[in-house]
C-alpha cells in the first residue's frame, strides 16, 4: 500500500468514524499551501472552516506561540498570568465591547453564551426561574454538544441523541416576522449566524440583521451573534455585521482567535452583560491560558492594521465575480456569499458535492462539501491571486469535465 493508503487504513481501525475526510494525508502546510506524505501539493481552499484565516505556518503566529512556550502554557484560572489582561483588554477594545468570557473551542463559546443569557434574563430581565427561552434560526449550526444540537435542525447532528435540552424556539432565517410572533416576555436572547457557513454560506436578506437588532432592543433581548466562522476578516470586515452597520449585544469568536495554532474562543460583550458571573459559578481550566492569550494576542493585532479585512474584500470581489460567472451555466445553479467565502451549489446532474470535491482533490484543491450538492470555498486570506485563479481554474476544469 502507498503511504497515504497506510495512513488512512490505520486512521479507519482505530479512530472513531465521526468524520468522512477526503482521502488526503497532510503531512506539511505553508501558507495556502498543503503537502500530504507522498509530497503532493494541494491548494487549500477551505482553510480549517475559518480557523486558517491567516495561513499555514503563519510566521508571526508561530514565533509568538514559541516564544511564550518557553515561558509558561498553562497557570488554570487559579492564578492571574501576565498575558491575561492585554488579551482581554486588546480582544474587548476590537470588539468595541467592555468584557471578555475566554475558552477555548467555538461549541464552549456558545454554550457559555447561553448560559450568559439564560443568568442574565433571571437575573436582570426578570424572567421566572427555569423559564427563560433563546430564538435560534433553522439551518443553524452553533456546535454539536447536547445542548445545542437540541436546537439544531440537522438529522444527522440530532439523531439519537435525546433527550433534548428545552429553552429554545426556532424559527425560519431571515424571516423577521416569525422572529417577532416568537418572542415572549421570558425571551432572553435571538442567537444567530451573520452568515450560515455549515448550512452552505448562506446570507440573509438586506435589512434582516438591522431588523433582528431592532426587536431585540425593542423587548428587551440580547442579540446574541455567532461570528465563529463569519469573523475576524473572512468576510472583508473584522465581524459580518458589520456590512449592515449592526452591533450585537454578544459576539461568539473562535477558530480564527487561534490563528490556527491552538484552539481560543470567546465571549464579548458589556460589563452589565457579563458581569452576572461571580466566582465559581462558570469556567474552564484551559480557557484564557497563557499559550492561548499570546497567540491570540498576535491575532488581534494582525486585525488592527486592517490589511486582512482589505484583502479579504478585495479578492472576495473578485472570487464573487469570477463564480457568479458560472452560475446558471448549466453546472452550477446558485452561488453565495460574502468576501472570502462563498458556497456554491451544483447542479445535481453533475454528481454530489463530495464527488465534485474529490475531483477537486484530482486536480490538487481541497474544497468541502456539506448539504449535499454544496461546496464551500474560503480560502486563507493570505492567498495570492493568482493562487486564487489557478484554483478557480481547477474548478472550471472540473465543472467542464
Amino acid at each position: 500500500m502507498s503511504a497515504t493508503e497506510t495512513a488512512i487504513a490505520s486512521a479507519e481501525a482505530h479512530s472513531a468514524h465521526n468524520y468522512h475526510p477526503l482521502p488526503v494525508v497532510v503531512a506539511s502546510a505553508e501558507g495556502a499551501w498543503m503537502t500530504d506524505v507522498e509530497g503532493r501539493r494541494y491548494l487549500d481552499l477551505l482553510a480549517g472552516y475559518s480557523a486558517l484565516n491567516f495561513g499555514h505556518g503563519n510566521r508571526r503566529l508561530i514565533d509568538a506561540a514559541k516564544a511564550q512556550l518557553e515561558r509558561v502554557t498553562l497557570t488554570s484560572r487559579a492564578f492571574h498570568h501576565d498575558r491575561f489582561a492585554d488579551f482581554c483588554t486588546e480582544l474587548a477594545a476590537l470588539c468595541g465591547m467592555e468584557m471578555v468570557l475566554p475558552m477555548n473551542t467555538g461549541a464552549e463559546a456558545v454554550e457559555t453564551a447561553v448560559k450568559t443569557a439564560r443568568k442574565w434574563g433571571y437575573r436582570v430581565k426578570g424572567v421566572p426561574d427555569g423559564m427563560a427561552k433563546i430564538i435560534v434560526a433553522s439551518d443553524n449550526f452553533h456546535g454539536r454538544t447536547t445542548t445545542i444540537i437540541s436546537f439544531s435542525t440537522d438529522p444527522e447532528a440530532r439523531a439519537d441523541y435525546g433527550p433534548y435540552t428545552p429553552g429554545f424556539e426556532i424559527v425560519p432565517y431571515g424571516d423577521l416576522t416569525a422572529l417577532r410572533e416568537a418572542m415572549t416576555e421570558n425571551t432572553v436572547a435571538v442567537l444567530i449566524e451573520p452568515i450560515q457557513g455549515e448550512a452552505g454560506v448562506l446570507v440573509p436578506p438586506a435589512g434582516y440583521l438591522p431588523g433582528v437588532r431592532e426587536l431585540t432592543r425593542e423587548r428587551n433581548v440580547l442579540f446574541i451573534a455567532d461570528e465563529i466562522q463569519s469573523g475576524l476578516g473572512r468576510t472583508g470586515r473584522t465581524f459580518a455585521l458589520e456590512h449592515e452597520g449592526v452591533v450585537p449585544d454578544m459576539y461568539v469568536l473562535g477558530k480564527a482567535l487561534g490563528g490556527g495554532v491552538v484552539p481560543v474562543s470567546a465571549v464579548v460583550s458589556s460589563a452589565d452583560i457579563l458581569g452576572v458571573f461571580k466566582p465559581g459559578e462558570h469556567g474552564s481550566t484551559f480557557g484564557g491560558n497563557p499559550l492561548a492569550c499570546a497567540v491570540a494576542l498576535e491575532v488581534i493585532a494582525m486585525l488592527r492594521t486592517g490589511e486582512y479585512q482589505e484583502r479579504a474584500a478585495e479578492l472576495g470581489d473578485h472570487l464573487q465575480r469570477e463564480l457568479g460567472l458560472l452560475a446558471g451555466g448549466g453546472a452550477v445553479e446558485t452561488v453565495r456569499g460574502r468576501g472570502l467565502w462563498a458556497g456554491v451549489d451544483i447542479a445535481p446532474a453533475l454528481g454530489t458535492g463530495r464527488e465534485i470535491s474529490e475531483r477537486l482533490m484530482e486536480e490538487r484543491v481541497l474544497v468541502k462539501d456539506t448539504h449535499g450538492s454544496t461546496i464551500r470555498i474560503a480560502p486563507p486570506l493570505v492567498i495570492s491571486k493568482e493562487d486564487l485563479d489557478w484554483g478557480l481554474d481547477r474548478l472550471r476544469t472540473v465543472l467542464s469535465a
